[in-house]
């Protein structure tokens, strides 16, 4: 049974191009995520695994919509000949139900890995020229510097709850945490 699986990375995408040529591929069932290549929980993805078969096919449009990296990838293929199950990428016209199509997924997978690398370098080297220049990126601050004293002077204290501090002053938990961290750190 040929299986497709799609993956596109945020909810304002749409899947048809991928299901598209899923279906036209011939695949009898199709499972689609629409989450980020980096999460770990990818819930049709589950599903597929646990309906592949021995004999079965893993069809994908292309490879990064299986895996998030090389060595996931490389996972995946592990799994998949332990289970002999093939799989197919439509892109990159490789089926290594074939010799010759291993070989191609282990060349296009260390290809894309060496293509994600040097994306992340190239993005460190255009934040690094930026902060030479002054510039720092980042979310900005919530509070301004009166306001995150205060919300910290009130911690310490301790007669107010946390969740009256953050109401107070308009921030989270986890952003009143870290004030609270960093100026321990700066003290410390």
């Amino acid at each position: 049974m040929l299986i497709g699986y799609s993956r596109v990375s945020t909810l304002d995408q749409n899947s048809n191009l991928q299901t598209d040529a899923l279906k036209q591929a011939g695949c009898e069932k199709i499972f689609n995520d629409k989450i980020t290549g980096s999460s770990n929980e990818r819930p049709a993805l589950t599903k597929a695994r646990e309906l592949l078969r021995k004999g079965d096919t893993l069809v994908v449009w292309r490879l990064d919509r299986l895996g998030r990296s090389l060595k996931n990838l490389l996972e995946w293929m592990a799994w998949l000949e332990q289970e002999q199950i093939a799989l197919k990428s439509l892109q990159e016209n490789i089926d290594t139900s074939t010799s010759s199509g291993k070989l191609i997924f282990h060349i296009f997978g260390a290809l894309a890995e060496f293509e994600k690398n040097l994306i992340k370098e190239r993005t460190q080297a255009g934040l690094s020229s930026a902060r030479a220049r002054g510039r720092v990126g980042g979310r900005p601050q919530k509070l301004n510097k009166d306001k995150k004293g205060l919300a910290i002077k009130l911690y310490n204290e301790r007669e107010m709850t946390v969740d009256k501090i953050c109401e107070l002053v308009g921030i989270s938990k986890p952003t009143l945490y870290k004030y609270v961290n960093l100026s321990q750190t700066e003290k410390g």
